[in-house]
């Protein structure tokens, strides 16, 4: 704290060099915020994950210092694990298993994941085991948060960030229920197994108590690992829009299970050859944090997006409340945080380009203070709101395009035509056509590559309108 004080009273005449004192001020203290962190583990760990993901809202010095902790955590001893297994299922390791890898293939804030193969069976498994250490720290971890924020917020009472901790008591004791996990990963696969333009990929469950849960082993690669990606043949850019696809269903989708962390640690990509389009399985892990959207959230939600295509500002105010209980003179600071967008472009078309103008306009409104404001605005949203658009910040930063990029498609190609007496809901017509129009043909007759990348965005702006408007009560033909 100290440090900021004596860098925020430092002033130059200098534009250039006094952000530049700002962001090496930032790195230090993220910096030391990452070994405190490292050094407390539990659920402080948990804490620097959420934080990496917050940059809609922390400085970029912050979010990427803290990336590591989505994958790089303390690992339990294990003997420590042996016990835990005694005195929660009445029977050691090699009761319950042919064989079990005493060092584990990956370590989290709350838990690490052995491989074994199961008693009898022979079948490889994932074991995952909680810290055993945390059933006796959590309660005081929790406490030792909540002061930490309510200090932060007495000596910078405009950064308000008490809700986080709040989200954490709710969230975490979900968390830290395997059993419950189990439930949620099996409900998912189910639901998603009639998806099948999905390539989504949950291992099945074998069983699961409250501080362990065997399940499938399926491995695969980080989405970040572009060598992994590109030397296998898989497009970077079906990779995207499959991602978009998945949690546009999560989202919008009437009954679908909401994953609420789905950050490059809980997600894989593996290749697939038993199919020609997609020729990969996007593997998702970690099923312990879920939400169900109520209905009428998710239908005020999409046509909350439905008035940011058709740069209708009444509706998107209208919706803004009714989603966030956004008032007229915070809609603004909203609409560009959720779009990335200046608030004055959205009211005439968000597919517009950003020009420099717009850039610096975002730019000086950050430093006018709206990085206050948008903590005040996220601390008094309905907190089902702010996983929803956590889930969009972090499916955004695994995809190329992101959750911004897809409302390129334009309000001209929505046409809303009678539906049927017994339904008063509208239809959107997309021509199939429009998929392949233009096409700029390659070697062999296949696209060109920068053809291919128009196709794959227009497929996932598809795939994105077409959600929201199901959720929002529209019935959608493709002609």
């Amino acid at each position: 704290m100290n440090d900021y004080r004596v860098t925020l009273k430092r002033k130059t005449d200098n534009e250039e060099e006094q952000s530049s004192i700002l962001k090496a001020c930032h790195k230090r203290c993220a910096e030391r915020t990452l070994r405190v962190l490292e050094k407390n583990g539990s659920i402080f760990i948990k804490l620097g994950q959420h934080l990496s993901s917050m940059n809609y809202l922390l400085p970029a010095e912050w979010t990427t210092t803290f990336l590591p902790l989505q994958d790089k955590c303390p690992v339990s001893s294990f003997e420590s694990v042996e016990e835990m297994f005694v005195k929660d299922t009445g029977h050691s390791i090699s009761d319950l298993f042919d064989e079990f890898e005493t060092e584990p293939i990956g370590s989290a804030s709350l838990a690490q994941v052995h491989c074994a193969m199961m008693k009898g069976t022979g079948q490889k498994v994932a074991v995952k085991v909680q810290h055993p250490a945390l059933e006796e720290w959590v309660p005081l971890d929790l406490a030792l948060t909540r002061f930490t924020f309510s200090t932060l917020k007495r000596f910078f009472p405009d950064y308000d960030l008490e809700w986080l901790s709040a989200e954490m008591e709710s969230s975490l004791p979900q968390e830290l229920d395997f059993a419950q996990e189990g439930k949620n990963a099996v409900r998912a696969r189910k639901y998603f197994k009639d998806i099948h333009d999905a390539p989504l990929i949950i291992p099945d469950v074998m069983w699961g108590i409250k501080r362990i849960l065997v399940m499938e082993y399926i491995s695969g690669h980080r989405p970040d690992d572009l060598d992994y990606i590109d030397s296998n043949g898989i497009d970077r850019d079906e990779v995207s829009a499959a991602l978009s696809r998945i949690f546009n269903e999560m989202i919008f989708a009437e009954g679908a299970p909401l994953h609420c962390d789905p950050h490059g640690g809980n997600i894989a990509i593996r290749k697939n050859t038993s199919r020609r389009k997609p020729n990969f399985d996007i593997i998702l892990y970690d099923h312990g944090l879920y939400r169900d959207i109520p209905t009428q959230l998710r239908r005020d939600y999409a046509k909350l997006w439905l008035a940011v295509i058709d740069a209708d500002e009444q509706r998107m105010r209208e919706f803004s409340y009714k989603v966030g209980g956004i008032t007229d003179e915070e809609f603004p600071l909203f609409a560009s945080a959720i779009t990335g967008r200046d608030y004055r472009a959205l009211t005439k078309s968000v597919v517009s380009s950003r020009s420099e103008q717009e850039k610096e306009n975002i730019s000086d409104a950050m430093g006018e203070g709206m990085l206050q404001q948008l903590v005040q605005l996220l601390g008094h949203m309905p907190r089902i709101m702010l996983l929803i658009l956590k889930t969009n910040d972090l499916s955004e930063s695994e995809s190329d395009y992101g959750w911004r990029a897809l409302l390129t498609l334009t309000s001209s190609k929505l046409r809303r035509e009678p539906a049927h007496q017994a339904r008063t809901r509208p239809h959107l017509s997309y021509p199939r056509k429009i998929l392949f129009k233009n096409r700029l043909p390659g070697a062999n007759g296949t696209h060109h590559p920068a053809r291919k990348r128009t196709l794959a965005k227009e497929s996932l702006q598809i795939s994105f309108c077409m959600g929201i408007l199901h959720a929002s009560g529209v019935e959608t033909v493709i002609v």
